[in-house]
């Protein structure tokens, strides 16, 4: 069993590509045979994990690959590592805006993604699809989210995930806006290959993707 999860629309956006983009994968995913299943979540701090964790306790799947949205970025990007620390920017769906706040008080100060993000990468590229390997989740409810899911698997031997941020779509922008974007099916397609990949790589591939700065 897969689970994909995306979040409901939060700040400004009447959509969020995340939830969209997890519900179109579902269908491209159902044409291999694998049995695999969406749920949106709240963008609010503390019930976005619990209604994580549901899912994952009626489901019990293999493999969890949650997403949101980081608006600004171009690329479907693969998050290497969740860090112990709430810092919002902008107050979530219910208003709330932690700051300096740890995500699980007393646990590790960071949790990487199980996914095997490179191999993913590669396969991306493969397709013609952008994605890179990102250093960061932020902080807010995407981060607080994937911290969450990992700090859950570490109890769950044999259960792998990860997180996934994707750009914002091409409507939601204005008319000649140079912020980057990408096509819903683009988005889908990427997350569809993402789990495939998941699903046939045992170890991780060497390859070069990181940053400096």
């Amino acid at each position: 069993m897969i689970l994909l999860t995306g979040f409901e629309p939060f700040g400004e956006d009447t959509v969020n590509p995340s939830w969209l983009a997890v519900r179109q994968a579902v269908e491209f995913l159902a044409v291999d045979g694998l049995a695999v299943e969406a749920v949106e979540l709240p963008c609010v701090f503390g019930e976005a994990p619990t209604a994580l964790t549901d899912a994952i306790t009626r489901l019990n799947p293999d493999i969890v690959v949650s997403t949101g949205l980081a608006g600004g970025r171009g690329r479907l990007s693969l998050e290497r590592v969740a860090i112990n620390c709430d810092d919002a920017r902008i107050p979530d769906n219910k208003g709330q805006r932690p700051i300096d706040e740890e995500v699980v008080p007393g646990g590790p100060a960071a949790y990487f993604s199980s996914l095997p993000i490179k191999a993913a990468l590669r396969d991306l590229q493969i397709a013609g699809i952008r994605g890179e390997v990102s250093q960061s989740a932020g902080t807010y409810v995407c981060n607080h989210l994937f911290y969450a899911l990992m700090h859950s698997l570490a109890s769950k031997p044999g259960v792998r995930g990860g997180f996934v941020h994707v750009p914002y779509l091409p409507e939601q922008l204005p008319e000649g806006s140079a912020t980057p974007s990408m096509p819903l099916k683009t988005m889908a397609e990427g997350i569809a290959i993402i789990v495939r990949s998941a699903l046939r790589t045992a170890s991780d591939v060497k390859l070069s993707a990181g940053a400096i700065r």
